[in-house]
């Protein structure tokens, strides 16, 4: 018997599709909430408010970096005096301590290497008085507390809404999974075919051969699907989502699983670029559009009854 391809798709369907995908994103963009916006940035304003006058302003962050530092909103924003803001990632390596509340708390060095660290990348602009070592006009307290919300909002706004465009992808494929008659299956940690779940089953996230997967899919024929969400904003963004990441897990898959024993997917919506779209399509990544997942079920449902040669 012989497994049936995946679809490949011609330039002008990709074209096509990826042209309904960016008017969808389109659409979705305009009609945000600017509500979203606004209230994160009236909850930052308070908070950094509230750092600079439980600081003097910054220029005694240091005297108090324990109480601050322990208190969940003021070290967020004690991140975003430095400019360009720092990562709590970056901050934990650069001053070298975990930023829980507990090691702060007990740790008056840590705490003081954390503030001292995000001293050194202070946003001069912002805050002009610290580094001239004086008390700031109400102006430029103004100011500065402003520009500073404006920041920690639009990153809040930007991460949420990347997480909960692709957490809806992912809910979305699954759904339509178990409707077309797929069993979701617990989680589990792939290294060979026989770890992938079962026939006509499904898992959501898991390991494949070391590489995470959204959704990994058991065939009627017996290989794994594993299928990658992505969500892009940008045609930039495209080459890192797309080539640079579920493009590559392809190649890793094949390789460790072999040809005929994986097939690996990319789920997309937003914004492509066709050059890429082709570039990944070339490499052995099969490509469905979340605004459309009925290609990807009857993918599915081929493999049931393989073709014989």
């Amino acid at each position: 018997m012989a497994l049936v391809d995946p679809p490949r798709w011609t330039h002008e369907e990709l074209e096509h599709e990826r042209r309904i995908a960016i008017s969808l994103f389109r659409e979705e963009r305009l009609t945000e909430p600017v509500e979203r916006y606004i209230e994160a940035f009236d909850d930052y304003v308070v908070g950094i408010e509230r750092l600079m006058q439980e600081s003097d302003d910054l220029r005694s962050l240091r005297d108090v970096a324990q109480a601050v530092l322990t208190d969940g909103d003021l070290l967020e924003a004690v991140r975003y005096i430095a400019g360009p803001p720092v990562s709590a990632d970056d901050l934990m390596e650069l001053a070298e301590t975990h930023l829980t509340a507990s090691r702060l708390r007990d740790d008056e060095a840590a705490a003081h290497r954390v503030v001292d660290t995000v001293l050194k990348m202070l946003d001069s602009r912002r805050f002009s008085w610290v580094i001239e070592q004086r008390h700031p006009t109400d102006d430029e307290r103004s100011a500065a507390a402003m520009a500073s919300a404006a920041l920690m909002a639009s990153q809040r706004v930007r991460t949420n809404r990347a997480n909960t465009a692709k957490t809806d992808q992912e809910a979305l494929v699954r759904e339509h999974l178990a409707a077309s008659g797929l069993t979701e299956v617990p989680t589990r940690e792939i290294w060979t075919t026989s770890d992938a779940p079962g026939r006509g089953n499904f898992c959501a996230e898991s390991s494949v051969v070391g590489r995470k997967a959204d959704v990994v899919v058991g065939l009627h024929d017996g290989r794994v699907m594993p299928i990658e969400c992505k969500v892009s904003n940008s045609s930039t963004n495209s080459v890192k989502r797309l080539n640079n990441d579920a493009a590559v897990k392809a190649d890793v898959w094949i390789d460790k699983l072999g040809s005929h024993g994986v097939v690996p997917v990319a789920v997309l919506s937003g914004v492509f670029k066709t050059l890429n779209l082709e570039q990944a399509q070339d490499r052995g990544l099969t490509i469905f559009w979340a605004h459309d997942l009925t290609p990807l079920t009857d993918f599915v449902a081929t493999t049931e009854s393989p073709r014989d040669e």
